[in-house]
């Protein structure tokens, strides 16, 4: 059995390796013929969409895990190109039925956040002046195969939305969990989250549109949006960083016992959340302000308008600050400490 060894280096643009060239590109060609020889039924139901099952009774946990919704989010591509080489060179060790979605594949191609309007966005019924761009037919698919996915699945579903973040942060890895997630997977994501060395959760109240909380939301999975350092140019990226997560991911798909957590996790709940109504809207902090960065009560977050934002309890920290988002789209998140 080949076992996961969590990458150390760092390679260049221009080595690298197969396994990580062919994920970015949406290249399932290796990976299907190593799981179908095994005896796996692999289905690659839409380009960047691969689901591999042991065909046995949904006694087994089905596992999503999608990368490069945002195109210039490229750690973990790599660190998910690594886990599943090794898997599928012994891939009798699966022991989840498994989809893994490249998102973005023309913004990765292009070395872009987003072509047209940002993916993670998407996942919600009504998309107004959005609904003709690229992103919101790349969902549609995604959201296909989703139901698709899960249609007759047990309880045991996963859904693990792999990103990087734009700006630094107090805390360099962090997760956003939708809080409708009954409470059993609930629990055992915020153990497997601990066990990656995840930092912080935040735990939110309703969705922003994006692909965890509409698995969550409309499929019972266990969702979250692992944020994992920042931004990178593929083959450039620190891999050292990833290896907690890569580990816990690689035990997750092998079923492996849940080992014990690397962090305790602080968990925050939103206290408030920041729209962009107008073009006139400024955030009241400068570009450098990172995630998780603690605000007083009273201290102004953003005018918009007539609409200001301030602090509305004795600490509140910002996350997600973007004043280029579109208008109607939320702008940042405020969130106080739980435990």
């Amino acid at each position: 059995m080949t076992a996961y060894v969590p990458p150390t280096a760092t390679g260049g643009a221009q080595a690298l390796p197969a396994a990580v060239r062919a994920l970015a590109g949406a290249d399932f060609t290796v990976l299907a013929k190593r799981f179908t020889e095994a005896g796996f039924a692999v289905l690659q139901p839409a380009p960047g969409i691969v689901t591999i099952k042991s065909g046995q009774a949904p006694a087994c946990a089905s596992v999503i895990v999608s990368v490069g919704v945002h195109g210039d989010e490229t750690g973990p591509i790599e660190v998910l190109a690594y886990v599943l080489d090794a898997l599928s060179q012994g891939p009798d060790a699966l022991a989840v039925d498994l989809m893994v979605c490249v998102g973005n594949i023309d913004a990765i191609a292009a070395g872009k956040r987003f072509i047209d309007a940002d993916l993670n966005r998407m996942f919600r019924p009504v998309r107004g002046s959005l609904a003709s761009a690229a992103e919101a037919a790349r969902a549609d698919t995604m959201i296909a195969a989703t139901v698709a996915f899960f249609e007759g699945a047990g309880p045991d579903r996963w859904h693990l939305d792999l990103h990087t973040a734009i700006r630094p942060s107090v805390y360099p890895t962090f997760a956003i969990v939708p809080d409708l997630i009954a409470e059993e997977g609930k629990c055992a994501l915020i153990a497997w989250l601990g066990q990656a060395a995840i930092g912080a959760i935040v735990m939110n109240p309703q969705s922003a549109g994006t692909y965890s909380y509409y698995s969550a939301e409309f499929h019972g999975a266990a969702a979250s949006t692992v944020e994992l350092g920042r931004v990178g140019t593929l083959g450039r990226n620190d891999l050292s960083l990833f290896a907690d997560v890569g580990s816990a991911l690689d035990d997750l798909l092998r079923g492996a016992s849940p080992a014990g957590p690397k962090v305790e996790p602080h968990v925050f709940a939103v206290a408030q959340e920041i729209i962009k109504h107008s073009d006139g809207f400024k955030m009241a902090f400068d570009r450098s302000t990172q995630n998780f960065t603690a605000l007083k009560q009273g201290q102004v977050i953003a005018t918009d308008g007539d609409i200001v934002y301030a602090v509305k309890h004795p600490e509140e920290l910002v996350v997600f600050p973007n004043p280029d988002v579109r208008v109607g789209l939320r702008a940042g998140l405020m969130v106080v400490r739980t435990r």
